[in-house]
């Protein structure tokens, strides 16, 4: 439970193989860039870019100027791999062609 005048916030960033979550008090009013920047995430791991990482609370994504509300769970997110789209219509096209041959 967080003291007077603080709120509990968590800041998570996952890899594939590790996953930071921490939590911290901190005051009304904090920003997702400030808690992010006090959570020690940037330190552990030097490779997030807050300029390029988008940001997110409990899945939806937030500016880093969003003030936090008690409670809030901060999601630093990885750039993606591969385009979603690109991915969808090769598994389309491996499935099509799958289909050919067994007919």
């Amino acid at each position: 439970m967080a003291e007077q005048g603080k709120q509990r916030v968590a800041v998570c960033y996952g890899l594939p193989d590790i996953i930071f979550l921490v939590q911290l008090d901190v005051a009304i009013g904090t920003t997702i860039g400030q808690a992010i920047a006090a959570s020690g995430v940037l330190a552990r791991f030097p490779e997030i870019d807050l300029g390029c990482n988008k940001l997110g609370v409990f899945g939806k994504l937030r500016p880093a100027d969003t003030v936090l509300r008690d409670g809030d769970r901060i999601e630093i997110y990885r750039p993606l791999q591969a385009d979603p789209m690109e991915s969808r219509r090769r598994r389309a096209r491996h499935k099509a062609a799958a289909g050919k041959e067994r007919g």
